[in-house]
């Protein structure tokens, strides 16, 4: 009887373990306080997402600071995941040519600054790995070669062309935000790719900004014809708008840049205070160029030649002054130099005397995109519109990912990409 118990108990456990595993999808984020101003782009285009095509000539770069002096024994391996960003039940051997774990061989260290750090850079492929299917990627950093020491980890793509994308953006058409939404409306068309059953076979996931907080995961097509997928809602494919992005430069610590109304050194430390914010949800919308949330390290110095290892850092200060806190939740700084992650990290302080919140953070040198965001409590998606506004005119990128998996497949293979304007491809 004993044994019979203890059997089914370690069966339990099992299940129990398993549910847990079921449950993990990996993310883009920093688990080490020390690591900074990570980022992933197509090599030489520092603006862009990180997605490639399956063999393309092409590769991605992932560059990290850690602010310590002295280097450390870094590895990282390559995951593939499924839509839904659960690791595959495939073996690395499937997908990856090379090694599946390799040490960060390629670092320097910081010159001339106040902060002491070391660059570390990787690109994918390499001659040492190489992805060889189509889908979701993480990279996965970690130190002293033992995986449960894990530093960071960055998501990426890899898109076959096995279908065509083509879409619009456009005011909501059904919109009760009284004109501050957006919908994306397209059809896929896959003429060589035969799909016996699109709503079980495949599945659109549409990304605004490159955040995956508030993406849209469970769209169906609404209409299917030969070769085509439909996808002309006026609902379940809207966004709200949101408002441009606010930014400031720190590129030199010899003077202000935009929206820098302060530069101080003490010592051993530069401070860049920012020019005090306001609530924009009740003004009127101005339309400005800006980045869509990202950022770029640079510097207006003519001495820095290498940005990597030769940009400062800097403790920036920002200031929201709001009558009394927002109850319910929390108000963080978001964009790309939060790696689009609402968290402990980023979260802003209300200060009572001053009648306003207050966040420090420690940034590189550059020049930065960022937008205030309410958080309710126990939510992950964040909100950009309760502080921000949100204006249908407003520009932003939205992201069209097509994946498709057949009864007897064993992952999801990302079979198409596309990147919208709702500007440029505004109908």
């Amino acid at each position: 009887m004993r044994k019979a118990f203890l059997l089914i108990f370690g069966a339990v456990l099992c299940y129990i373990g398993r549910a847990q595993d079921d449950n993990f999808y990996y993310e883009t984020a920093v688990y080490k306080e020390t690591i900074k101003s990570a980022q992933m782009y197509r090599t030489g285009f520092l603006l862009s997402n990180p997605v490639i095509g399956l063999n393309e000539n092409q590769s991605l770069t992932f560059k990290f600071d850690d602010l310590s002096p002295d280097v450390k024994d870094y590895y990282y391996t390559i995951v593939h995941c499924d839509a839904d960003w659960k690791e595959s039940y495939i073996p690395q051997t499937d997908y990856l040519d090379g090694f599946a774990d390799n040490p960060i061989t390629d670092y320097a260290l910081s010159f001339n600054t106040t902060f002491d750090y070391v660059n570390y850079q990787i690109e994918i492929p390499n001659e040492m790995v190489k992805p060889k299917l189509s889908g979701n990627y993480v990279l996965v950093v970690y130190e002293n070669n033992e995986k449960e020491n894990k530093v960071l980890s960055q998501r990426f793509q890899i898109y076959e062309t096995a279908v065509t994308i083509e879409g619009t953006v456009r005011r909501a058409t059904f919109d009760a935000f009284k004109g501050g939404s957006q919908e994306v409306d397209f059809t896929v068309y896959h003429p060589k790719l035969g799909i016996l059953n699109p709503r079980e076979e495949v599945k659109v996931v549409i990304m605004q900004n490159n955040r995956w907080d508030n993406a849209i995961t469970n769209l169906k097509p609404l209409y299917i014809r030969d070769g085509q997928l439909i996808y002309d809602y006026d609902k379940e494919n809207v966004f709200k708008a949101g408002n441009e992005f606010r930014y400031f430069d720190i590129r030199t610590n010899r003077m202000n840049g935009e929206n820098v109304i302060a530069t101080d050194f003490l010592r051993p430390y530069y401070h860049k205070t920012l020019a005090t914010d306001e609530i924009r949800a009740n003004k009127d919308f101005f339309q400005y160029k800006e980045m869509n949330g990202k950022y770029t390290v640079e510097s207006q110095d003519q001495e820095v030649r290498d940005y990597d290892t030769e940009c400062d850092y800097d403790f920036v200060h920002f200031s929201l002054p709001v009558e009394s806190p927002l109850l319910g939740g929390s108000v963080n700084v978001f964009g790309a130099l939060t790696q689009w992650n609402a968290n402990r990290g980023n979260e802003m302080t209300y200060n009572f005397d001053k009648g306003e919140y207050e966040l420090t953070l420690l940034l590189k040198q550059g020049y930065y995109n960022y937008i205030y965001v309410y958080v309710p409590q126990g939510s992950r998606t964040a909100d950009h519109t309760n502080i921000e506004g949100s204006f249908w005119e407003t520009e932003n990128d939205y992201q069209i990912f097509v994946y498709y998996r057949d009864l007897a497949a064993r992952y999801d293979r990302l079979v198409g990409y596309r990147l919208l304007n709702s500007i440029e491809n505004r109908q």
